[in-house]
């Protein structure tokens, strides 16, 4: 691992909060034949956490897993959208949950949502834990969003830096990677 250390931006209690609330959210939109659907690798914690919630909530998806990679080892979006790994369910004529960690440049929920519009499903919801508005070079809107994210470069709970710092309990910037290039 790198000696980066991260400052928290967003503490467990405040992400468990953020959880409760969205799962409230989202049953209050009374989804039919719920799917949810994490993209994978970066918004494994915070679906696993949301299915549980959601499930305290009343809901109980069916769950399914794609993923999709745009960034690679860097810490910027290469802009080239990648399937990994595609779902093995049927979408069509069902509510869909479309879980993510963050919405940045809106490249990769845009691609995942479309793909499963194309596939037939009757209604595409996305959750998202992070979003950077600013930051949007697609237009995609969540239906659900935890926390606006200031532009910082963000690890923790699920979201990694080359494969480091998933583990972690919260949200946090790496703070040498916020620095201005020169």
């Amino acid at each position: 691992m790198s000696g980066s250390a991260a400052t928290v931006l967003f503490d467990e209690a405040a992400l468990a909060a953020r959880v409760e609330e969205l799962a409230a959210e989202i049953a209050a939109r009374s989804p039919r034949d719920l799917i949810a659907i994490p993209i994978m690798t970066g918004a494994f914690v915070f679906a696993a956490d949301l299915l549980r919630a959601l499930h305290r909530a009343g809901l109980a998806p069916e769950v399914d897993f794609i993923q999709i990679a745009s960034y690679g080892a860097g810490v910027t979006s290469s802009g080239r959208i990648e399937l990994m790994r595609d779902l093995r369910t049927q979408v069509a004529g069902r509510d869909v949950l479309l879980i993510d960690d963050i919405l940045e440049s809106g490249r990769t929920l845009a691609f995942a949502r479309q793909l499963l519009l194309d596939r037939g499903a009757r209604r595409v919801m996305i959750a998202t834990l992070l979003e950077k508005p600013h930051k949007k070079q697609i237009e995609v809107a969540a239906d659900f969003v935890g926390f606006a994210c200031p532009d910082r470069f963000v690890v923790g709970y699920g979201m990694d830096h080359a494969g480091n710092y998933r583990h972690l309990p919260f949200v946090g910037a790496l703070d040498d990677l916020d620095q201005p290039k020169g």
